[in-house]
């Protein structure tokens, strides 16, 4: 079955050309063709993906919170492409998995045990997606042993600048990002003394992508049973 990996979009190329180091690092570990779309900004969407391959898919939404796109754009693009032989995942975060490799990437910036930590997140009108990010701060809070606040860098509030300001001693930014692009440059300008870089290609968010499409396979194998 193909794995298509579905990431939000960005006009950043650095943003893309992330999503294909995350794609080149699954094709060896599976013999499948692994492919990539888009849910907005750029093409392909998902839809033209589905309709150039042969055969079943699994979709993998490359999203760290289940909010619109992966609720609403995502299912209707699989729709209206008209396959019905397509299996759509969770979506990755918030996963442990995940919030390791943030924690990863927030030591790599200079952040040491004790410093405030402060979680960086995209924003989102979407009571669920930002449900997920406060689950995020939670797991990453048991990582640091201390409390991690949220904050976002646009549509929701409170903004990093703020809650950064208002923590105590030296301060690090974990971004829970996927990819870098405005988003993330934005958060050179917060006022922390620290900064991680996105998740990216972090191999355990590899491990993960490769986890969802397995249970998609099973979930697609359970129907074909069913039926």
């Amino acid at each position: 079955m193909t794995l298509v990996l579905v990431a939000h979009g960005t006009r950043r190329p650095e943003g893309s050309v992330v999503v294909e180091q995350i794609a080149a690092l699954l094709r060896p570990r599976l013999d499948v063709p692994v492919l990539v779309a888009y849910a907005d900004v750029r093409q392909p969407d998902v839809t033209t993906v589905l309709r150039s391959i042969d055969g079943p898919a699994v979709v993998v939404p490359a999203f760290l919170a289940s909010g619109y796109h992966v609720r609403v754009d995502v299912p209707q693009q699989i729709r209206a492409s008209g396959r019905a032989d397509v299996v759509l995942t969770a979506p990755l975060g918030p996963h442990p998995a995940l919030v390791g490799a943030m924690h990863d990437r927030l030591l790599e910036s200079g952040w040491r045990r004790g410093d405030a930590v402060v979680l960086a997140a995209a924003g989102s009108s979407d009571a669920r997606a930002l449900a997920d990010v406060r689950a995020a701060a939670a797991l990453l809070s048991v990582r640091t042993g201390s409390v991690v606040p949220v904050s976002f860098v646009a549509t929701a509030v409170p903004r990093v600048p703020d809650v950064v300001a208002g923590s105590p001693g030296r301060v690090g930014v974990a971004s829970w990002l996927l990819a870098p692009g405005l988003f993330h440059s934005s958060l050179a300008s917060c006022g922390a003394d620290a900064v991680g870089g996105p998740i990216g290609a972090h191999p355990r968010l590899v491990d993960l992508v490769l986890h969802r499409y397995a249970a998609g396979i099973v979930d697609a194998s359970t129907r074909l049973s069913v039926a």
